[in-house]
């Protein structure tokens, strides 16, 4: 494992009409195959560096941006505001350190259609997605923003 160097991904939990969108991952992925997630990716250089800076010396609102782009690229749909619900760290297989940050969502508009990295996708209850072969940790995250999104209407 080399010092010093993480993986940073953002990923998001789009909520419609009390149901939550997941994806199953291809078979060929090399982290997590045919596994049920939600739409995200990983936060790059080229994502923020060729781009203006916001101030003197930096960028904001990058993840929104690549969130937003990667939600589109994996199922083609929009979101409305991202809200961010909590971050975690894990080890990928392959000894990679990665730091997640996990964002949610009102679904805005589109109709899914999935990149090649997905095989399948679901609109689900909190009680249907119980049953899915989610990421660890996916799961849990969507009930949390079940519960903040019962609690807020």
């Amino acid at each position: 494992m080399q010092k010093n160097l993480h993986l940073i991904t953002a990923t998001a939990i789009i909520a419609k009409d009390g149901k939550y969108l997941v994806l199953k991952r291809a078979p060929h992925e090399k982290v997590f195959p045919n596994k049920w997630t939600v739409p995200g990716g990983k936060l790059k250089p080229e994502d923020y560096i060729y781009s203006p800076r916001t101030t003197k010396e930096a960028w904001y609102f990058v993840v929104d941006k690549i969130l937003r782009r990667e939600i589109k690229e994996e199922c083609n749909l929009e979101v409305g505001k991202l809200k961010y619900l909590l971050d975690l760290i894990f080890i990928r297989p392959d000894d990679v350190p990665v730091i997640t940050l996990s964002y949610y969502a009102d679904y805005k508009s589109g109709e899914v259609e999935l990149e090649a990295d997905f095989t399948e996708y679901f609109w689900g209850t909190v009680e249907e997605l119980k049953d899915y072969d989610l990421i660890s940790g996916i799961y849990d995250e969507i009930k949390m923003v079940d519960e903040k999104l019962r609690t807020k209407n």
